[in-house]
């Protein structure tokens, strides 16, 4: 289970709306002077905050401190489909028009095609699977108050 404190910000009947800090490990890398993802966090940018529904059965009140987790194979899961999928989509329309010895703009053409067609397929399948309640974050454990460290 992958876990990320939070506070809740809003309830609703099932459910919460958790605020999160969004953090960077860029501070500890030996590369962040020259990298892009260092710069941003110098900046300040990386410091987001970060709002997830989050589904529970406790009784919870907005302000309080929460732990929310997501198993770990759905983001495994839901990584390669939103990046694997549309990537093997440009790839083997690409190679099937090749195939069928089709010159390189349409090649080039089908290949985007691809990409576009598993695109709209990943974001269909989303779609249909948002309401899951097997597929959303859940409230593992609500924390004494001061024991998140945010503000």
């Amino acid at each position: 289970m992958i876990e990320e404190q939070g506070r809740v910000i809003a309830v609703e009947p099932g459910a919460v709306w958790v605020e999160t800090l969004r953090k960077s490990t860029c501070t500890a890398c030996s590369a962040s002077a020259g990298c892009g993802q260092g710069i941003m966090e110098k900046l300040g940018v990386g410091a987001r905050r970060g709002y997830v529904r989050a589904l529970s059965d406790l009784q919870l009140d907005v302000g309080d401190p929460v732990v929310i987790g997501i198993r770990e194979e759905l983001l495994l899961r839901g990584s390669i489909l939103i990046y694997l999928l549309p990537l093997l989509g440009l790839f083997l329309a690409a190679i099937l028009a090749e195939r069928l010895a089709l010159g390189e703009p349409l090649v080039i053409f089908s290949g985007l095609g691809g990409f576009a067609l598993t695109w709209f397929g990943v974001r269909w399948h989303s779609r249909r699977a948002a309401d899951d309640p097997a597929l959303q974050p859940v409230v593992l454990r609500a924390m004494l108050a001061g024991a998140t460290g945010q503000r």
